[in-house]
């Protein structure tokens, strides 16, 4: 008996724990001065708000990039959709969902990104490991700067 069925799209997802409340790390995405202090190492422009358009520039990956905000629920969940190659939407978009959960009486935040939409194929699967790290190492270097402070990414890359 064939139990297999086809693969319509690639998805994955990452979460870590980071040691502050849900509205603190909420902010420490949705605001653009905080995100390009960890993140966006050429810069954020604008907040991450229901129907808006903002631009995250990656110096140590050349351009900027146009990112459309699908939904926001301040302090648990925000939505963006951004292009890409080797995508299954018709758009040529792949969405990420992050999530912020209380945990440990609400002195920790497990967050969780999931990115969608990536073709089943060699060139998607590509681009979803790439994009992959890329959530991973925000993650990673969101905890270390709420915690200590530190941009972990400045000169990670370059």
């Amino acid at each position: 008996m064939n139990t297999h069925s086809e693969l319509a799209d690639l998805s994955f997802t990452v979460s870590g724990r980071i040691a502050r409340p849900c509205a603190e790390v909420y902010e420490a995405v949705a605001d653009p001065e905080q995100l390009s202090r960890y993140f966006t190492t050429g810069g954020a422009k604008g907040r991450l708000k229901a129907g808006e358009q903002v631009q995250w520039d990656f110096a140590d990956f050349p351009g900027a990039f146009p990112v459309t905000v699908i939904e926001d629920v301040p302090p648990r969940r925000i939505v963006i959709e951004w292009g890409n190659v080797a995508t299954t939407s018709e758009k040529g978009m792949t969405r990420v969902v992050f999530e912020f959960e209380p945990i440990d009486a609400g002195s920790r935040t497990l967050v969780t990104i999931t990115e969608s939409s990536w073709q089943p194929n060699r060139e998607g699967a590509k681009a979803a490991f790439g994009n992959c790290e890329g959530w991973t190492g925000m993650l990673a270097a969101l905890k270390v700067w709420l915690e200590h402070g530190i941009n972990l990414r400045e000169g990670f890359y370059k």
